[in-house]
């Protein structure tokens, strides 16, 4: 488990402080795969490095699994600091060692036998299906094949915990769904903590179970991936959704709309997808449904889907539509062209 505890981080210079990180309350639990995204100068590549010291806070205590890591003394330090394991956007590779030696730098550098760093370096390209490249150099990868390369070094030391750092940023997008469904895998079968930062929304949709929404050195939003993505709180993370799921009322609608037109906003989630809901509606109550926009997204492969649809008749009858829907357990919600 990573907690931050009202964390703060500055840089200070003659000249100027900057607050990168004004006050930090978060909570990845063991298990997750907990994304924290934003926009360039957000805080994010600050808060990833406080979890393994590559920063210090100015303020306020990091907890990994229960351990205040700034409070250690070295040689503790180093033993947690084995259990967390990092990737980078530019893979950080050796150039001019082999993929071997570079998977096994870490381990070599902590002095395991050399006989269990064989055993465990062909395990490990194994599991990032690039055996067969052990005696390759990175230049002769592609950048997935590099960036798997840095996956099975993070590893190496079998920690409970890995860090991405815009770990598919470089990647394209083929390439970035490979990585991140083996992401996925490592949490799976090695039941590691994986938090993760990125500036894409597509990221967290494809393997997150929770996200954390950052802006000016803060978290201004944050909650299970469904949640976040089914009902965006803050502006910005409704813009961040907006990149993966489009669920805008169209322009043309807008500009040709007279009055204040009634429109909800439908999300389906799981076998709620599934269900006939528009002709049931329109079957049982008195009310005309013209659809505006509609599309199903998948998240962490269940499916999630959204309409929006105009809605017109007696306000009984809208009212008793509105309400049928909301007892079937699906989201609904009535959104306004001009507020």
């Amino acid at each position: 488990m990573i907690e931050f505890q009202n964390v703060k981080k500055r840089y200070e210079s003659k000249k100027q402080t900057v607050e990168a990180l004004k006050g930090i309350d978060l909570i990845v639990e063991k298990g997750d795969i907990f994304g924290v995204v934003g926009y360039s100068g957000a805080g994010k590549s600050t808060l990833i490095r406080l979890v393994n010291l590559l920063e210090r806070p100015s303020e306020g205590e990091i907890l990994v699994n229960g351990k205040a890591l700034t409070s250690l003394k070295p040689k503790d330090l180093r033993a947690e600091k084995k259990k967390i394991g990092m990737i980078f956007q530019h893979f950080n590779l050796l150039n001019s060692k082999t993929v071997f030696d570079n998977v096994a730098m870490p381990l070599i550098l902590s002095g395991t036998p050399v006989k269990e760093i064989q055993t465990r370096v062909n395990e490990l390209l194994e599991f990032v299906g690039l055996l067969g490249k052990a005696k390759n150099y990175p230049e002769q990868l592609s950048g997935g094949q590099k960036q798997r390369i840095g996956i099975a070094r993070a590893l190496a030391t079998n920690p409970s915990i890995l860090l991405c750092d815009e770990a598919t940023s470089a990647l394209d997008p083929q390439t970035t769904s490979a990585v991140l469904q083996l992401l996925k895998k490592v949490n799976q079968e090695y039941n590691i903590t994986i938090l993760l930062i990125t500036h894409e929304m597509s990221v967290i949709r494809e393997i997150c179970n929770k996200v954390a929404v950052m802006e000016g050195g803060r978290i201004v939003e944050q909650g299970p991936v469904f949640d976040v993505f089914a009902k965006p709180q803050t502006e910005i993370a409704q813009n961040f959704v907006r990149t993966v799921i489009h669920d805008e009322i169209p322009k043309s609608f807008k500009s040709q709309a007279a009055g204040n037109p009634i429109i909800w906003k439908i999300n389906f989630i799981g076998a709620n997808s599934g269900k006939p809901l528009l002709s049931t509606v329109a079957k049982q109550f008195d009310v005309d449904l013209n659809v505006l926009s509609a599309n199903i997204s998948e998240i962490q492969e269940t499916p999630f889907g959204n309409l929006i649809i105009e809605v017109t008749g007696e306000e009984s009858e809208i009212k008793k539509a509105y309400d049928y829907i909301q007892a079937e357990n699906i989201l609904v919600q009535e959104v306004r062209i001009h507020e």
